[in-house]
């Protein structure tokens, strides 16, 4: 099953050479394969990076005098050094060659020293499928129980997809983590992924998961920056405001595939006790794969004061923003919308008040709009 994803057309119609990050099983190569490229180099394989590794001109020797106008190059991390190579080419030489890079691993380039070519080289994020690239019609009880990878959501057996999901954080380890040589604690780390896994959807505090996982803070601050930067979990900060009112300030923080945190949990029963926190990753990751998908920004936030008072999700595009609550339930009333109407005291300025549910119908309750979860995907489309 070939699904179309929403940035395919915007790299279509693209001029630029680009970076597409994304953790991995997002489906960048896949993506990549769309657009055809005259000549792909796939880093991942060992001997093709060995052969780069050895040799600093390898690329402009395979490029001689070859009619080549678009080159793919696959988990680009592996080899920083070689964004140097681009941009003598991009710079200095006669050429309308563009480049599609990969890469799963932002840190990698980073202490790669890579400078990532800006002005060059456009940068975009492809994350686990989106609601609005299935037409809206996102399997919901699926989606909590093993994700929304390309690969695994359009597996027809279950056990299959429970069994790829498992294999998941092994190959993460082995691969992203050992292989790239992100810490040399791998036990430390290892223990550090699995604590932190059941925290997700909780506010951030480092000082706890390394008491949990008995590593020192300091090396938790390290951890969690590489979860981070190999783009696994992402932190949802604190809305903030000139006013005094006193707010909680620390992030939330969330996986970035409800199956893949399943896994790590070792259980992909969506429960009573589990489906709402899977919802909240659910939506927050929708949010996510949403805007990357059209290549807009957005700042996301979670509200809450120090009475307690909370609302899951602010989201905010350029003048326009939303306060979001979500259920995991088809009855939505009047006390679930107590965090809202606190925040409406608390802002005092033009905010679109929803509540995602699992409904069918669209309601108002009190100036609050309830709408089914996606649904209100498709009115935020356009931001």
């Amino acid at each position: 099953m070939y699904i179309q994803r929403g940035l395919t057309k915007i790299l279509e119609q693209g001029k630029k050479s680009f970076l597409l990050l994304g953790p991995r099983q997002t489906g960048k190569s896949t993506l990549i394969s769309q657009l055809k490229p005259d000549l792909t180099i796939n880093l991942a394989d060992e001997t093709t990076y060995l052969e780069f590794a050895r040799n600093p001109s390898e690329l402009k020797e395979r490029l001689a005098g070859k009619p080549v106008r678009t080159v793919c190059i696959d988990e680009v991390q592996r080899l920083p050094s070689l964004l140097n190579t681009l941009q003598d080419i991009l710079d200095h030489q006669k050429t309308s060659l563009r480049f599609f890079l990969t890469g799963s691993s932002a840190r990698k380039l980073k202490r790669g020293g890579a400078n990532l070519l800006p002005g060059r080289i456009h940068s975009y994020h492809l994350g686990p499928l989106a609601s609005s690239e299935l037409d809206y019609s996102l399997n919901v009880l699926q989606s909590l129980a093993t994700g929304t990878l390309p690969g695994i959501y359009t597996e027809d057996s279950r056990q299959e997809q429970i069994k790829t999901l498992r294999t998941y954080a092994a190959t993460y380890l082995k691969e992203e983590i050992q292989a790239e040589a992100l810490t040399r604690n791998l036990e430390g780390f290892s223990r550090f992924l699995f604590v932190a896994a059941q925290s997700a959807g909780h506010f951030l505090d480092l000082a706890s998961l390394a008491s949990e996982a008995h590593v020192p803070r300091q090396s938790a601050v390290r951890y969690f920056e590489i979860l981070e930067d190999t783009l696994v979990v992402q932190r949802c900060l604190p809305f903030s405001s000139n006013r005094k009112k006193r707010l909680i300030k620390h992030p939330k923080f969330y996986f970035f595939d409800t199956g893949v945190l399943n896994a790590l949990l070792g259980s992909f029963e969506v429960s009573e006790d589990r489906k709402g926190l899977l919802f909240e990753h659910l939506f927050f990751n929708q949010l996510v794969a949403s805007a990357a998908s059209q290549d807009t920004d957005i700042g996301i936030y979670t509200y809450r004061t120090e009475h307690g008072a909370e609302v899951d999700f602010i989201v905010e595009n350029g003048k326009k923003t939303w306060a979001i609550e979500v259920k995991a339930s088809k009855n939505v009333g009047r006390n679930d919308l107590s965090g809202l109407k606190n925040f409406s005291f608390f802002f005092k300025k033009p905010c679109y008040y929803r509540v995602a549910y699992w409904g069918d119908v669209v309601k108002v309750i009190d100036d609050v709009t309830i709408m089914p979860w996606q649904q209100l995907l498709k009115e935020m489309e356009l931001f």
